[in-house]
């Protein structure tokens, strides 16, 4: 990882682009893909109209394996008066920095949480010195901090995957790089972009380029995580065959084991095409918080295997 690196995931953290609007995301990736093509090995066909939304995917060579990564990360929309609607799963504390803009400028303002009594749902709001335009979308601030042995920010979820697959397209020759949408509030362009990749290209395997957590049997500093199965399960025949190539590789990672979470995998598994796929990702802790934080060598090395894998499959 260099220095131009963490700057490109600093300058991803702080776009805008909750699920169901990741536009400005989308336009910053083709900005980049416009400015630093040149100076990719090969040249892929860079696949964006109508057909595809806000979706975006790059094709190198004679494609054999996919790698997705989805756009959009949490936040909330505004509903009536200064109620807020989370999207996704947000997990952030009352008196939270919350962005946005609507179409009386910028927003800053803070997230409350109110709760009538013990029993009582809570409820998210928003203080600011004035009303906001219900639709609104309001995100984390940003605060993109680098610390010695780790990287410190919202939206890591899943900026950190897009990053992956920008580094992915300076050495690529054969492949597809999928930048997806929705994936925090339920999906849904995943099985557009499957039927697409395999009746175009005959693709049928993909990594999962996202973060995992950290958790009693998932560390900071101990690799990049490839994933066994979360709450759902992938083909054993495939994933197997991932760990043989890891541990060939000479990459660090540990392997995860859960029974709840998600990913783009989930939509692969349920297309009606034969996929096989595996989650590989860096753990990060405080998920869908503004304080996500991951250690640099798990970053480093969920770049390496994806490359190493993308070659070898």
């Amino acid at each position: 990882m260099t220095a131009s690196d963490w700057k490109t995931l600093k300058q991803l953290c702080q776009i805008p682009a909750p699920s169901g609007n990741e536009v400005s995301l989308k336009e910053y990736i083709l900005a980049y893909i416009r400015q630093h093509q040149q100076e990719w090995r090969h040249q892929p066909k860079v696949i964006q109209d109508a057909a595809f939304q806000d979706c975006l995917l790059l094709v190198f060579g004679k494609p054999r394996t996919a790698a997705f990564a989805h756009m959009d990360s949490v936040g909330f929309t505004v509903r009536y008066q200064d109620q807020l609607v989370p999207i996704g799963s947000p997990r952030a504390e009352a008196g939270t920095k919350l962005v946005g803009e609507d179409h009386l400028g910028p927003i800053l303002c803070e997230l409350q949480i109110e709760q009538a009594d013990k029993d009582s749902p809570k409820q998210a709001k928003y203080q600011f010195a004035r009303g906001i335009d219900r639709g609104t979308e309001l995100v984390y601030e940003c605060d993109f901090r680098e610390l010695d042995e780790y990287i410190q920010s919202c939206y890591l979820d899943n900026r950190l995957g897009v990053l992956n697959l920008l580094k992915l397209a300076k050495t690529l020759e054969d492949g597809i790089l999928v930048f997806s949408c929705w994936e925090e509030h339920g999906g849904g362009s995943v099985p557009y972009l499957a039927k697409f990749i395999f009746e175009e290209y005959g693709v049928s395997q993909c990594l999962i380029s996202d973060v995992t957590w950290v958790t009693e049997g998932i560390q900071h500093g101990d690799g990049v995580v490839i994933s066994l199965r979360d709450r759902n399960i992938p083909r054993r025949t495939f994933v197997s065959h991932i760990v043989a190539l890891a541990e060939e590789s000479g990459i660090s990672y540990q392997l995860e084991v859960e029974g709840s979470g998600s990913s783009d995998g989930r939509e692969l598994q349920l297309a009606p095409y034969p996929f096989n796929w595996c989650f590989i990702g860096a753990p990060v802790a405080d998920a869908h918080t503004p304080h996500e934080k991951v250690h640099r060598q798990d970053a480093q090395d969920m770049f390496a295997l994806h490359q190493y894998l993308m070659k070898h499959l």
